[in-house]
């Protein structure tokens, strides 16, 4: 398998995986070529994502790492053998690699949680919605610019993995751009909440047991051990894999859920608040 231009997201982490597991057997890449009978940069390749690894030797090195974890393995592979390019893939060269990252992580999600506080998810948003948010980026961007990023972000929503949004109310007040951009992005979240796939949950400004939090998309992967965190950063957007860190956001995200209204209570809470509009 001849070397890749660009890893995506997906073929970064199966490289960072098996970086994990050799250094976690205390082997060189030096001593996991010869078990392989390749040379170092081949394993270094292969651990940066920007070359493949075969089913045959995924399933040697992780022997020879001692990895007892059958499940994981067998997701490690089935990663390995996905070599297909999404949808998002037309859009590389034309967006910031974070976004086709975000785009790859939502496709193979098992399932989607999202910590909003003063914008509503972009899975949920309307165009009119998107575009006044990225019509207020700075520094500013074209139009033509604008436009490609709310056909990325429409695109996206047609994702199918079961998702939980908790939105704080302060997204839902805040205007955008105005009071007609508000109502109809209300009753997208209305309409959304009642799929089979969404769950839309609204934490009050009133709660009293509410930690202050960020904005976060947590994607599951198929084993735990392969979830995913993206948040953004002041530097850029930011994955966050490790296992340490990846049970300080399922705990912070069971926190914020706690403080949140159920789904029923919460589309009469955005019914209450599009009457007041």
């Amino acid at each position: 398998m001849g070397p890749r231009r660009e890893p995506t997201a997906r073929e970064s982490r199966l490289g960072v995986e098996l970086r994990k597991l050799r250094e976690a057997a205390g082997l060189t890449a030096i001593e996991a070529a010869a078990l392989l009978g390749v040379n170092r940069v081949q394993i270094s390749q292969i651990e940066s994502g920007v070359k493949g690894v075969s089913e045959q030797r995924l399933r040697r090195l992780a022997s020879h790492y001692a990895c007892t974890d059958g499940e994981f393995v067998d997701a490690l592979v089935a990663m390995a053998a996905d070599r297909t390019r999404g949808w998002w893939e037309e859009y590389r060269g034309l967006l910031p690699t974070s976004f086709l990252d975000l785009s790859e992580l939502e496709h193979h999600a098992r399932f989607l949680r999202h910590v909003a506080i003063l914008y509503v998810p972009g899975l949920l948003q309307t165009e009119d919605y998107a575009r006044a948010v990225f019509s207020s980026r700075l520094p500013e961007l074209t139009e033509d610019e604008i436009e490609l990023r709310i056909r990325h972000r429409l695109e996206r929503q047609k994702v199918t993995a079961p998702y939980v949004a908790l939105i704080h109310e302060a997204a839902l007040r805040i205007r955008v751009r105005d009071r007609a951009t508000s109502r109809a992005q209300l009753a997208r979240l209305l309409d959304r909440s009642g799929a089979d796939h969404a769950t839309v949950r609204v934490i009050p400004f009133d709660r009293d047991d509410f930690v202050a939090s960020s904005a976060m998309t947590y994607a599951a992967g198929p084993v735990p051990k392969l979830d995913t965190v993206m948040r953004d950063a002041p530097h850029g957007t930011v994955l966050i894999d490790a296992e340490p860190q990846l049970t300080l956001y399922r705990t912070r995200f069971r926190i914020v859920e706690a403080a949140s209204l159920d789904p029923d209570k919460s589309r009469d809470f955005i019914h209450r608040l599009t009457r007041e509009l």
